[in-house]
């Protein structure tokens, strides 16, 4: 009975699992080449959407969209007399990022027409009334790291 050599197998098959689990966890956690910016690009993101979200003029020119005509692409933010919502978007958006919005009911889902090969950060919010209209839409904004 040699004990010494099964405790040796199972001390190298012990130190194996170590070996692998800590990498496991290092490439899971993406410290290998990846810097985690989603907290920045989340924050300016909050940032713009409740200053738009708190300024009567800019609710109201999104309040004032026919409810028919929703969604409100990107692009076409202009023909809808939302150039001051674009503007104050392009104004507050950092270097770093490209944003887009876009303008839908409440009650659907408002998703990106366009694919993106990047990692694309959405957020929303509600506008929903001011003093002489209630017509609930939402706002959401759409941002990527520039090249």
């Amino acid at each position: 009975m040699n004990k010494r050599g099964w405790i040796r197998i199972v001390e190298a098959f012990i130190a194996l699992m170590l070996i692998t689990g800590a990498l496991l966890i290092v490439i899971n956690k993406g410290y290998i080449g990846k810097k985690d910016i989603s907290e920045q690009v989340y924050s300016v993101q909050i940032a713009v959407l409740r200053e738009i979200q708190l300024d009567d003029d800019l609710r109201a020119s999104i309040l004032n969209i026919k409810e028919d005509e929703l969604p409100v692409e990107w692009k076409d933010f202009e023909n809808y007399g939302l150039e001051e919502v674009k503007n104050k978007i392009i104004e507050r958006t950092p270097e770093y990022l490209y944003c887009e919005g876009k303008i839908c009911k409440l009650d659907v889902v408002c998703s990106q027409e366009e694919f993106v090969e990047r990692d694309v950060y959405a957020q929303s919010v509600a506008i929903a009334a001011n003093l002489e209209k209630y017509s609930p839409r939402q706002l959401k904004l759409f941002c990527w790291v520039r090249d």
